[in-house]
């Protein structure tokens, strides 16, 4: 018969909260370094935020890109940018917002079509405005905002607020990293984004949830055991499953970012750093936080079936 597949043995015991003085350094450089590179380098907003033209176009061979860039280059169009995704004969073509309205837009497209020429297949062809690009913004935000309210108010009804406070502060550490990321690689900053990052709220929240549930469950049974014990405990007894399904979860992700083509790769690099910095936050920052709120240890359940206990099971 298979054994289960383990990636972390039963009844391990790594002092995770132990370690909190160094991964609240690290996150707080990683913060302070996020937003300065937000301020400094700015987000590199793609065609959903700021307006402009967008081309997926393919042809039977391979296309030189430097050749299309400099073909492109002679019309004037403005600021253009190419890039190959996919297959070598997939391309990428985004050009700046044209003055004036739709009209003007269309003409630009017509012109790029043919300087191309009639071999090319045209899969995709979009335009953005500038006020829709500014609608999309506040949209996003105010998406990003309500769903941390959302999660905060959930927390706490389902925990105490002490729980509350630690999930919050530990999403907001992965959200603001998650966009540090972007601003620090210059990568398109777009509506996939944005959902990547509410998929990336919506995950480490579940993390946390399984670890506080587990905090909780012994804050009941120990009543006299020491806080960073019972928080080092609980986090072992969930550390295979957060393991586990942080694994299954990038090896998808991985597979979506290196095969999925341009679209989709913004969207997997947000959610491969979100996994990683959701495990590591819902570890070493969301739990190890509950010291320092005055956490109160629960009351013996009323059915008496959890008796208290002094020690951590050997």
């Amino acid at each position: 018969m298979f054994k289960p597949l383990r990636l972390i043995r039963p009844n391990t015991k790594i002092p995770f909260a132990e370690f909190r003085l160094t991964a609240f350094t690290f996150s707080f450089l990683l913060i302070i370094g996020s937003i300065f590179s937000l301020l400094v380098y700015g987000l590199n907003f793609g065609i959903d935020f700021r307006g402009g033209i967008l081309m997926e176009v393919r042809s039977e061979k391979n296309m030189d890109i430097s050749d299309i860039r400099a073909e492109l280059e002679k019309l004037k169009l403005g600021e253009v940018n190419i890039q190959r995704f996919g297959k070598d004969t997939d391309i990428l073509i985004r050009i700046q917002r044209q003055d004036g309205a739709e009209k003007e837009q269309i003409a630009a497209i017509e012109l790029v079509k043919a300087t191309l020429g009639s071999s090319i297949d045209y899969r995709r062809t979009e335009f953005v405005g500038p006020t829709v690009g500014e609608e999309l913004k506040e949209a996003g935000l105010l998406a990003v905002g309500l769903a941390l309210l959302s999660i905060l108010i959930y927390i706490w009804m389902r925990f105490e607020w002490q729980f509350g406070v630690g999930a919050l502060i530990a999403l907001t550490h992965d959200i603001i990293t998650t966009i540090g990321l972007f601003a620090i690689l210059h990568y398109e900053f777009n509506l996939a984004t944005v959902a990547a990052i509410l998929t990336i709220a919506g995950y480490s929240i579940n993390d946390t949830v399984v670890v506080y549930d587990r905090v909780r469950e012994n804050l009941r049974k120990y009543k006299k055991l020491d806080l960073v014990s019972l928080f080092n405990m609980s986090i072992n007894e969930t550390l295979s499953r957060t393991t586990m399904t942080s694994l299954t979860t990038l090896l998808a992700l991985f597979s979506i970012f290196f095969f999925g083509g341009a679209v989709l790769a913004d969207f997997a690099l947000a959610m491969i750093w979100g996994v990683c910095i959701g495990t590591y936050s819902s570890v070493f920052i969301a739990v190890p936080l509950l010291l320092y709120v005055n956490l109160k240890r629960g009351e013996e359940d009323e059915s008496g079936l959890q008796a208290p206990q002094d020690e951590m099971p050997k």
